[in-house]
């Protein structure tokens, strides 16, 4: 049997470590939170294991119909037969060894995380502020479909019901993952809903999106902070002006800012702008490690940079461009519900593990 561009004894090490812990969670005797970190590993390897078994058996039936095919002896008929079975199997073969070495890729410690989401009106006045608005909606009804929480954390609107600024946490399986090359500076060109004579216009957002950092992630130094209370302003009834319940919290070393004045109790939004602000220095430091490796890669998707446009959202054309990998969709309606950007995400995934695995190949 020809040789693979897959390392076979790394291969035997993940599926040496799959039934070790398959062993030991049927054995039992661990404790809950042993018992739990053992699931989470065995989950994350198992579709790896998987395709590596499919990817090995099919190497095997290749082997096997060549024998039969190369085999005087044989059956004419069974000889044919077994030419066109190797045929298929053969063809098969790239694409479960792609697999396998899509899923060997070092993953990023980010992805199975929540993500924190911030939508913010960018050049365009009114009508940025509306379209911050609608891909705010687009987010959430995304989230919708993929079964995740979307829990809204700060929403500054305008006069007209645009957001200045709105954020979320969305929480579920693999969230960061998909939605981690959302980041960056997204276009509008329509007709503001301000714009008598019909003129079309150009206006942005920026989006930011951030992995939730846990405790563990990130350590945060109390004297590090300066935190200030002050009277909540803006929509949300009576209550809001009655006490000091909104709180900013600056992170003296890096100038990072975050307020919050959605809920009631002081207590409560300070406990959202710590979460929020965990957040940012974590995703701070990620960049630090990630910017030497991105420096390297030239086929990058994106850098998550927020001033880099990475989207043009055309109404009257009806379609939306990603730059980054020039993708056209004539599907505007659908995207701006969210029932189409999986097609954008799934593209963006593919052409970041085609770069990371022609870097791996050079």
């Amino acid at each position: 049997m020809e040789n693979s561009g897959l390392p076979e004894a790394k291969l035997d090490k993940v599926i040496e470590r799959y039934e070790m812990l398959q062993a030991q969670m049927a054995a039992g005797g661990q404790d809950a939170d042993t018992f739990v970190k053992l699931s989470k590993e065995y989950a994350e390897i198992e579709p790896l294991v998987q395709a590596i078994r499919d990817w090995r058996k099919m190497r095997q039936d290749v082997a096997e119909l060549v024998a039969m095919r190369d085999d005087p002896s044989a059956d004419p008929e069974m000889r044919e037969l077994a030419e066109a079975e190797w045929k298929e199997a053969q063809a098969a073969l790239p694409e479960l060894e792609k697999r396998v070495k899509i899923l060997l890729l070092p993953k990023d410690a980010a992805d199975e995380k929540n993500a924190i989401l911030e939508v913010r009106a960018g050049t365009g006045g009114d009508e940025a502020a509306l379209f911050a608005r609608d891909l705010f909606e687009m987010y959430r009804g995304y989230a919708a479909q993929h079964g995740w929480r979307f829990e809204v954390e700060n929403i500054a609107e305008t006069e007209l019901g645009g957001f200045r600024e709105a954020v979320a946490t969305i929480s579920g399986r693999g969230v960061f993952a998909r939605l981690k090359f959302e980041s960056g500076v997204h276009r509008v060109q329509r007709v503001p809903e301000t714009e008598a004579s019909g003129r079309i216009h150009t206006s942005a957002a920026t989006v930011a999106v951030l992995p939730e950092a846990e405790d563990v992630d990130i350590e945060i130094n109390e004297s590090d902070l300066r935190i200030d209370v002050y009277r909540s302003s803006g929509a949300g009834g009576q209550h809001v002006n009655t006490t000091d319940s909104a709180v900013r919290i600056t992170h003296i070393p890096t100038g990072i800012v975050v307020a919050q004045q959605t809920e009631r109790s002081q207590h409560k939004n300070k406990a959202k702008a710590m979460k929020i602000l965990r957040a940012k220095l974590y995703e701070a430091e990620r960049e630090k490690t990630e910017s030497a490796r991105a420096a390297q890669r030239k086929g990058q998707v994106g850098s998550g940079d927020r001033s880099e446009r990475i989207r043009t959202y055309n109404f009257p054309q009806g379609r939306v461009t990603d730059h980054r990998i020039n993708l056209t969709l004539y599907k505007i309606e659908q995207v701006m519900t969210g029932e189409a950007l999986d097609e954008i995400i799934e593209a963006l995934i593919n052409e970041d593990q085609a770069s990371r695995l022609a870097e791996l190949n050079a």
